[in-house]
């Protein structure tokens, strides 16, 4: 079972608990909690929701990435890197429309199944795209890409060269 904050959802809290050393399993389990639980995203004090854990992270990664990358659902940025904006905006818009549209993934070119990263033509140019994630406060990485409420997706569109 996996504890998330009643509140905000984040999987980032803490609770008091007394646990036991179970030797023939070689794990620690929990016996008894006490206290109020800590939510390190709402930084407050919080109840907790207990759950099964979400579908694969990978899975719940890739239908992120895919949401914020082809229909700008969900929390996140564009960054158009200055390259593909010498290009004109007739270009930056076949290319946002490009990227938006590309389904190409392969074992290859998405080793990970995240749908984070791709590569398309336009007009004679090496596109990439790349989708970096961090916490909300864009200030480091985010400790769980597959949380949506503690994660903000940074997609950048570039020219290969800038690469």
């Amino acid at each position: 079972m996996v504890p998330r904050c009643r509140s905000c959802g984040s999987e980032r809290v803490a609770l008091d608990a007394w646990a036991c050393w179970n030797s023939a399993a070689g794990l620690w389990e929990l016996e008894k909690t006490f206290d109020d639980a800590f939510c390190h995203a709402c930084e407050d004090q919080t109840k907790l929701d207990w759950s099964r854990p979400d579908e694969a992270p990978t899975e719940t990664i890739r239908t992120l990435n895919d949401a914020w990358r082809c229909r700008g659902e969900g929390q996140g940025q564009l960054l158009v890197t200055s390259g593909v904006q010498a290009k004109g905006s007739a270009f930056v818009v076949a290319a946002v429309k490009a990227m938006r549209a590309f389904n190409d993934f392969s074992a290859d070119n998405d080793v990970y199944r995240e749908h984070d990263f791709g590569a398309f033509d336009l007009n004679g140019e090496k596109l990439f795209f790349k989708i970096d994630y961090y916490d909300r406060s864009l200030s480091v990485g985010s400790d769980n890409p597959a949380n949506p409420t503690e994660t903000v997706r940074v997609l950048t569109l570039m020219l290969a060269s800038e690469y």
